[in-house]
């Protein structure tokens, strides 16, 4: 049996454009910490295409390893969600958006990194735009995978050992719930989409699921305990970033 391992876990979500976070994160995160956002940073949208966003050089001075694709992030337009890849600092990934046409990659579908002495393998979800097989495919050579088939088929295989699988879900509070229920290989998930803001995780079939919340009043601070394949929440808070710009209450 192998030693038990902590990770550490720093999430952001739905920051949409807001400015004056990137150096505070850059001052809290510790070296051997693993720091994410799942999604929706820029102002652009999947129509929209904006050659100048001022919320990139936050995500620059902050030290992000990996970012989800959310719908901000996503354009049905390659070369312009390629453009958009290419000023992030930190990769992208999406496990449920498949390039038809073999174009150069503006995203993973899963993503390896080493934080401290864990291995953390990461996956990210993104709300499908269309069905599966629709004829915007042919348009525009993208295809969104369900969710669940998504994880069916990553879960399924690897081609790499991790010591814990970490979900960046674009997809809301209810569909995550409803994915840990049915994928419990899964070690947490990291949400966004819904604007949902919790003072402590959600726990469904054991998985934690953690919503930092909206426009980077919060970045949340995850510790796991990994054991024998299974996490345990060791500690869980919220850190104010933006938290004087108002809104929603925390639930």
């Amino acid at each position: 049996m192998n030693a038990a391992k902590t990770l550490v876990l720093y999430h952001t979500s739905d920051v949409h454009d807001r400015r004056g976070f990137g150096a505070k994160l850059a001052a809290i995160v510790e070296p051997d910490a693993l720091l994410v956002d799942s999604g929706d940073a820029l102002r652009g949208s999947s129509t929209v295409y904006r050659r100048d966003e001022g919320v990139m050089r936050e995500f620059a001075d902050a030290p992000y390893r990996a970012q989800a694709v959310g719908n901000r992030e996503f354009h049905y337009v390659h070369g312009w969600m390629l453009a958009r890849a290419s000023k992030m600092r930190a990769p992208w990934v999406c496990s449920n958006l498949v390039d038809l046409r073999g174009r150069p990659p503006a995203f993973q579908r899963e993503l390896f990194v080493r934080a401290g002495e864990t291995d953390v393998r990461i996956l990210g979800l993104l709300v499908p735009q269309y069905r599966t097989g629709s004829g915007w495919e042919r348009l525009f050579g993208w295809r969104f995978l369900a969710p669940e088939a998504a994880l069916d088929d990553l879960l399924g295989r690897s081609t790499r050992s991790a010591d814990a699988t970490i979900v960046l879900s674009h997809l809301g509070l209810d569909a995550d719930r409803a994915l840990a229920k049915r994928f419990p290989a899964i070690s947490a998930i990291l949400g966004g989409h819904s604007h949902h803001t919790l003072e402590q995780p959600a726990i469904e079939n054991g998985i934690p699921i953690v919503h930092a919340g909206p426009f980077a009043r919060y970045a949340g601070r995850l510790e796991l305990k990994l054991d024998d394949g299974r996490a345990r929440v060791t500690s869980y808070r919220l850190i104010p970033l933006l938290a004087d710009a108002g809104g929603e209450a925390i639930a």
